[in-house]
């Protein structure tokens, strides 16, 4: 692995408490959705990592994205610490590392226009004021594939697809340098799948970003990443190249999960 690290991650744990009762409620054991997983991200390239549902994968993307506090380690954004960064001191970070969730209904206000949700980020960041603004933002609009006119439709007027288009556009509103794609395409039609995938590998080498890209599709994995990250039960099991770990797993978790892989007889 050479080049320069963008991110670097070092014995990441979150830790869930779970508990049980309405009224009084007790805890009974503590889960780790994550645990002492450590892994670097160099700049420019896609980063795959992924697993089985219940693996932590979506619970990396939210402490890296720092949507959530991590129970113990470090994360380092371009050699900065930003593990203990609290309210207004996270503001530069939010403006370098922005996140694609993975449901485009639930992640969009459906009471705000796609003008609007797509030009938060700069109305926080107070960006582009005033009349510059809705240029700025149909501009976003007409790089991922949006029609500009459509600027004042609420989100139900747009397709699965065009929903997730919209989260993406609204993740480059502020340029950001890493980029978190959470399952962007899960919850898509397969026909749709695909011009997603392909959105997200033009916008990557148009704009320069690093994207940390997290599925469960080995497939779609090996089409969007140049290195990939197995996860299981919390835990880094395997980290290589694509083509690598493809050619020659090595961890027996790896092994099984592209065994359950549906293969079309020949």
């Amino acid at each position: 692995m050479t080049g320069e690290r963008i991110l670097e991650v070092r014995d990441l744990v979150k830790q869930f408490d779970v508990t049980r009762g309405v009224l009084l409620r007790r805890e009974t054991r503590a889960v780790r959705a994550v645990d002492g997983v450590s892994f670097d991200v160099i700049r420019g390239e896609a980063f795959g990592i992924v697993g089985e549902t219940g693996s932590g994968k979506t619970t990396i993307a939210r402490l890296v994205a720092r949507l959530l506090d991590p129970t113990a380690g470090t994360i380092a954004f371009e050699g900065r610490d930003v593990t203990a960064l609290r309210g207004s001191k996270l503001r530069p970070f939010r403006r370098e590392v922005q996140m694609v969730f993975q449901d485009p209904y639930s992640s969009l206000n459906p009471r705000k226009t796609i003008g609007s949700i797509i030009g938060e980020p700069l109305a926080v960041h107070s960006l582009e004021k005033g009349e510059r603004r809705r240029p700025a933002v149909q501009a976003l609009m007409e790089q991922v594939g949006l029609d500009p006119e459509h600027y004042n439709r609420l989100p139900h007027e747009f397709s699965g697809g065009q929903r997730q288009r919209v989260g993406i556009a609204r993740a480059l509103a502020l340029r950001p340098k890493l980029v978190i794609a959470d399952e962007p395409v899960s919850a898509l039609d397969v026909s749709i799948q695909a011009q997603v995938l392909n959105l997200l590998r033009d916008l990557r080498r148009d704009l320069g970003l690093t994207l940390v890209f997290i599925a469960h599709d080995l497939s779609v994995v090996r089409h969007m990443c140049d290195r990939i990250a197995v996860m299981h039960e919390g835990r880094l099991v395997e980290t290589a190249g694509a083509d690598e770990l493809f050619a020659d797993p090595r961890a027996p978790y790896t092994k099984r999960l592209m065994a359950a892989v549906p293969r079309i007889p020949a």
